[in-house]
């Protein structure tokens, strides 16, 4: 996807995702322009390509910005309650109806959080049996397949902070700045001034960020 930050952004007319914000900078004159990123995956590496275009409309060289967002986050709590369901469902003689509930159950939840519940149960319930081989034992091998095989585009790195002792969560309330252009251009047209000269219509906004804080030791 191609964003102009004037011509999309500015007006308005870009993704809901992606908005533009301004700052002003340590110096009284110095305004911080910046690309608000509302919509991105967890977990994922994105590259970023820009670019800029003077008065004349000469474009400049590209130069590439590469981000790795942050890792999913899980209710730890739900992860640890789903565990024991799963071994309450497994221990014992299972059922096919049993069975089945623990197949949809583990299927129905998202990659992160399987991941976290298969530490859970190793943690408490490893020495009847670790999760996968107590998943193939009772659903069988294609089935345990289906299920272990969602956890494997889960990085190296977020599968060893979902492994962490304890996960908290909160949410953080970001503050940015949205803005719009108050002059009305036509499209693709050339910007014969600069930025600072554009005259703007902002309002600071409010964005809600669910985060996990890991650690080894009881979190407080």
């Amino acid at each position: 996807e191609i964003l102009s930050f004037a011509d999309d952004l500015l007006t308005g007319l870009g993704s809901s995702c992606v908005v533009a914000g301004k700052r002003y900078g340590d110096h009284p004159n110095a305004i911080l322009y910046s690309v608000v990123f509302k919509c991105l995956e967890p977990d994922s590496l994105y590259k970023f390509t820009l670019s800029a275009i003077d008065s004349r409309g000469r474009r400049s060289e590209s130069s590439f910005v590469f981000v790795r967002t942050s890792c999913p986050v899980v209710d730890d709590n739900t992860a640890e309650e789903i565990a024991d369901k799963v071994y309450n469902l497994y221990n014992g003689y299972t059922s096919g109806k049993e069975q089945q509930t623990a197949y949809n159950t583990l299927m129905d939840i998202p990659p992160p959080m399987l991941y976290r519940v298969q530490h859970h149960y190793n943690s408490h319930y490893e020495r009847f049996g670790d999760f996968v081989w107590r998943s193939e034992d009772e659903l069988g091998p294609r089935k345990a397949h289906l299920i272990l095989r969602r956890v494997e585009n889960i990085s190296r790195y977020c599968g060893a902070l979902l492994r962490s002792t304890y996960i908290r969560s909160r949410t953080d309330t970001v503050p940015y700045v949205f803005c719009r252009s108050e002059e009305m251009r036509p499209p693709g047209s050339v910007w014969h001034s600069s930025l600072q000269e554009v005259h703007l219509s902002c309002v600071e906004k409010l964005m809600s960020v669910p985060r996990n804080t890991y650690g080894e030791s009881k979190l407080r």
